[in-house]
């Protein structure tokens, strides 16, 4: 490390100086932390996860997904919710998209409005409105079984002392 100052408290440690000014600080006043999870085959009429929070809540500040394997060109709806680890039903992050046939370069995101479809295309917006989230894990969740693969990343603000966040 430099001559700076350093954040502590958060999942990463955020180094002020000159060197590291330009990649450290925008990740700590903009989205936060980030956790990526490399590209997997669509869940097969099921849900999967993708993310696990555990020790606390986040700010879910974005999250985006890409196709890495085209997506078989047959009927299939996607979508995005959060599976609590405390007793209840999954609570959706967006409503479903139609993915059949998206192609390699494809991205996914949402608004942060539950009611508000899975967002595709070439080029997406990020969210819009930001979703406290408290352990559970984030799931994607397909209504066929489609050939297809995509990567996924997540950034998010710790709201507790301890939290962490992983790809699952």
């Amino acid at each position: 490390m430099g001559n700076g100052i350093q954040i502590t408290g958060l999942s990463s440690s955020f180094d002020l100086s000159a060197s590291n000014f330009a990649t450290d600080v925008p990740a700590l006043f903009s989205l936060g932390n980030s956790v990526s999870k490399a590209a997997s085959t669509l869940p097969a009429t099921t849900s999967a996860n993708l993310f696990t929070i555990a020790g606390g809540r986040i700010l879910l500040t974005a999250i985006v997904g890409q196709v890495t394997t085209i997506v078989q060109a047959q009927a299939c709806n996607l979508s995005l919710a959060f599976d609590p680890t405390v007793a209840g039903t999954n609570v959706a992050l967006c409503g479903v998209l139609n993915i059949t046939g998206n192609v390699v370069g494809s991205l996914y995101s949402i608004t942060g409005v539950a009611s508000d479809a899975l967002m595709n295309g070439l080029a997406v917006t990020s969210m819009s409105t930001q979703v406290i989230l408290q352990p559970g894990a984030i799931v994607w969740t397909t209504s066929a079984t489609n050939t297809g693969q995509a990567s996924w990343k997540m950034w998010y603000l710790p709201l507790d002392t301890g939290v962490t966040v992983v790809a699952a």
